[in-house]
């Protein structure tokens, strides 16, 4: 049985959502610490990665994140964001938003963070980017007023949400009609029929369902003694262990939860009914 230390236990606890304002407040004081620790290094990213068979081109400066980018380049890839007005909704440390924004020139890409740390990070360490923005925001209530944006993607984020169908009216709302919405999480089985039916619940159209944790269990093996390193150089043992369970290193309760299938990772691409003018 997998012994965890206090940190990792409170991670595990919120990680089943605790509910209403209490896992909120939680989730929030949680991200507010990584942005303040030294654990990830020098990476722009946070999640779990992704191994492509068709994988994108990129730049030499961008080939160290090369498994972290893949995850967001399956998310949106399918997607036209030249020149339109896209949203993320939880840019944690912000390199996909930058990415994103280099390579597909989107008339400006907004993101939102729940953590104004981090939010205030990445508008300072991105700032030379001109097609994007950051701000705090919460993804269960946000500031922008309705049919705002063409399309709006959210990566390795929601099971942080305490209230999906508020997180997908949300979403809902502030896409312009015809606006597509890229999802990419992780959920035990229960959990991703519970998230797709708050979505239509919201008014989405479900267009793409698919399960990728066969290519992020690959990535999670591929970059997991590279992460166990940072980690260990950036924290001390009392918060060790919960930072490695937050990234999905080997031997902790999120790795052993994709292995044996009790977690999977999943896509989904929906679109909100009308013509998109």
């Amino acid at each position: 049985m997998l012994r965890l230390g206090l940190p990792a236990r409170m991670f595990a606890v919120m990680l089943k959502l605790l509910p209403g304002r209490i896992g909120d407040r939680m989730w929030r004081w949680w991200y507010q610490r990584l942005a303040k620790r030294d654990a990830w290094g020098t990476l722009d990213f946070m999640n779990y990665g992704f191994v492509d068979n068709n994988p994108p081109e990129l730049i030499e400066e961008d080939e160290k994140s090369r498994l972290f980018i893949q995850l967001y380049n399956m998310n949106i890839r399918e997607l036209e964001l030249k020149e339109k007005q896209v949203l993320e909704v939880g840019s944690g440390r912000g390199g996909g938003a930058s990415w994103i924004a280099r390579t597909f020139s989107p008339n400006l890409l907004t993101a939102i963070d729940y953590s104004p740390e981090a939010a205030n990070m990445c508008a300072r360490k991105f700032s030379h980017i001109d097609n994007l923005k950051f701000f705090e925001g919460n993804s269960m209530k946000m500031t922008f007023e309705d049919n705002a944006f063409d399309i709006v993607y959210n990566v390795e984020s929601s099971h942080c949400y305490s209230d999906m169908l508020s997180f997908g009216k949300e979403v809902f709302r502030v896409l312009k009609p015809g606006g597509q919405f890229a999802w990419t999480d992780f959920r035990d089985k229960k959990g991703i029929k519970s998230t797709q039916e708050a979505f239509t619940s919201a008014g989405f159209v479900l267009m793409k369902e698919t399960d990728i944790t066969p290519e992020v269990i690959t990535a999670l093996n591929q970059i997991n003694d590279e992460k166990q390193e940072m980690i260990q150089k950036g924290t001390g043992r009392f918060i060790r262990r919960s930072f490695e369970t937050f990234a999905g290193v080997k031997g902790t309760p999120v790795y052993e939860s994709f292995q044996n299938g009790t977690l999977g990772y999943y896509h989904c691409i929906l679109q909100k009914p009308g013509l998109n003018k």
